[in-house]
């Protein structure tokens, strides 16, 4: 399902990009993938819970085309992805019941997004810096990717599981002229989704997760 949004969405966004008379441009990325952590605990007289989602850092690429509507202003779609590798660990004690895991778990995003660039300097510059916002949505795959440790009677977390979240992403990035039409790119970036991994700990997490992305590349303007 999710690949079919993706290519819906890129037979909608490039075509009419291809047609236009303004300058287009397309290109990819590759780096590195930060998902932000989470931990909880509540504990009272009798009994004591506590659960902690401990993400590692992973690769990321993304692939984008874009269209220049102002000398300032810019419209991009983009397809984003990244894999990551996260460890689940929740226990649970009261009196006569000790409860625990710790499951190592995969964690893959395919995100596709429409974006506005904002540049601050223009068009003809050779270095432009830009603070892009756009909205989208993410199609999250999670599952065990080895060997964990079960202790009493706890209940654990889903082997796989698929979710869909709409989301928000910030960036800031820098533009680059090289030779000719082709151009380097550096991008940081950060999307917000909805909480789709802290419902799997017992007890469950609050915070809003976050995707941060150091991404370099090139692209080619037409």
């Amino acid at each position: 399902m999710k690949f079919k949004v993706i290519a819906l969405v890129l037979a909608c966004v490039v075509p009419s990009m291809l047609h236009a008379q303004r300058p287009i441009y397309f290109g990819g990325m590759g780096g590195v993938a930060t998902l932000s952590g989470d931990g909880s605990a509540i504990i009272n007289s009798t009994s004591a819970s506590s659960s902690l989602y401990d993400p590692m850092n992973g690769g990321a690429a993304e692939a984008f085309a874009g269209i220049n509507l102002f000398n300032y202003v810019s419209f991009q779609a983009d397809y984003v992805w990244n894999r990551n590798s996260v460890v689940l660990t929740s226990n649970f004690s009261s009196p006569g019941v000790l409860n625990f895991y710790r499951e190592p778990e995969a964690v893959t995003q395919n995100a596709v997004f429409g974006n506005a660039l904002v540049y601050f300097r223009s068009r003809g510059s050779r270095l432009r810096p830009y603070l892009s916002e756009g909205a989208g949505v993410v199609f999250i795959h999670s599952r065990f990717s080895g060997a964990g440790v079960v202790g009493g009677n706890p209940v654990l977390p889903p082997a796989s599981s698929n979710k869909t979240s709409p989301a928000l992403r910030t960036s800031v990035g820098l533009d680059v002229q090289l030779k000719g039409p082709w151009h380097f790119r550096f991008s940081f970036g950060e999307t917000i989704t909805r909480n789709t991994f802290g419902n799997q700990l017992s007890p469950p997490e609050k915070r809003i997760p976050k995707n941060f992305q150091n991404l370099f590349g090139i692209y080619y303007q037409r």
